[in-house]
């Protein structure tokens, strides 16, 4: 009865061996990892994604690497300007492992290197620039930091996609001046805008009045010429109305009676006026006196017979 617990024993402990030399020749490696393997404490190779088998007390996994795009997010780093301004920046970088030998050869804790040389790169790329040059040039100091940590990341088997600057933050009392600097570019636009606004307005409001001058004068003139014009042919009508008459007058052979009743019609007009002197011809003094006889005898018809 020993016996037999001693061989199911052994027994036992050989198959927990045998699964256990399984387990560890046999790896999966799943999608978008890559493993590192040693021989006897050297690298062997690199193995990627399906079924690997490794020699039991031989090889052995020195690292485990995903090959996924990474992100870093750094904690604020203080940095001082070219014009002795110290401020705190924090930025984000953007990694992928494309070589799992350099990445675990290549440096001790690459993670780490990678955050001290964006601090060390951000501080010299700052240190050449002025307070206002470091708000305003984020795309400048994001491209420098990129290919600079691309250059010096590549030995490492790490590739620098992007780098941004996530905040800037400046001392207080660089804050305030600024905020107060802001404002005051908002009040001289606002007070450029009112400036300008009444300079169109006014400039509107006097070519308005100019074009209606112009419209008035224009309308005036053309009042005035369809006056004109309106008298002229007036005067042109009356004047045909007598040019007919005369000749009709001419044409019907008026007789001397006619001219002379003519003349005394005209005569009667001249003294209806205001004149104090009229001149009377010397052939109309005959006919006056004709004209006296002629009304005395239709006063009194018994002279006449």
């Amino acid at each position: 009865m020993l016996d037999f617990i001693v061989i199911y024993l052994w027994l036992v402990i050989l198959i927990l061996l045998a699964i256990i030399v399984i387990a560890r020749t046999i790896r999966i490696v799943p999608q978008s990892y890559a493993y590192v393997v040693e021989r006897i404490g050297a690298y062997n190779r690199t193995c990627n994604v399906g079924l690997h088998i490794l020699i039991p007390l031989l090889d052995r996994i020195a690292n485990k690497v995903s090959l996924k795009e990474q992100v870093m997010d750094f904690a604020p780093q203080p940095v001082i300007t070219k014009d002795n301004v110290t401020m705190q920046i924090d930025t984000v970088v953007y990694f992928q492992i494309t070589d799992p030998r350099l990445f675990t050869y290549g440096v001790v804790r690459p993670l780490n290197a990678i955050e001290n040389l964006t601090a060390t790169t951000l501080r010299n790329i700052i240190g050449d620039l002025e307070l206002d040059e470091t708000l305003t040039s984020r795309d400048i100091i994001n491209s420098r930091m990129r290919s600079i940590l691309d250059e010096a990341t590549d030995p490492w088997g790490i590739k620098i996609h992007r780098v941004e600057v996530k905040n800037i933050i400046p001392p207080r009392d660089i804050q305030e001046a600024m905020e107060k600097q802001m404002r005051a570019e908002r009040e001289r636009r606002e007070a450029i805008l009112q400036a300008e606004g009444k300079k169109t307005a006014a400039i509107l409001t006097a070519e308005g009045k100019k074009e209606s001058m112009i419209l008035e004068a224009s309308a005036e003139k053309e009042a005035q010429i369809a006056r004109a014009e309106g008298e002229a042919e007036a005067l042109r009508l009356v004047y045909e109305a007598q040019a007919k008459g005369i000749e009709y007058i001419n044409s019907a052979s008026p007789k001397q009676a006619y001219v002379t009743l003519e003349g005394f019609k005209a005569l009667e007009k001249l003294a209806e006026g205001e004149a104090t002197k009229i001149i009377i011809p010397s052939e109309l003094q005959g006919l006056a006196s004709a004209v006296t006889s002629i009304a005395e005898i239709a006063r009194d018809p018994k002279k006449e017979k």
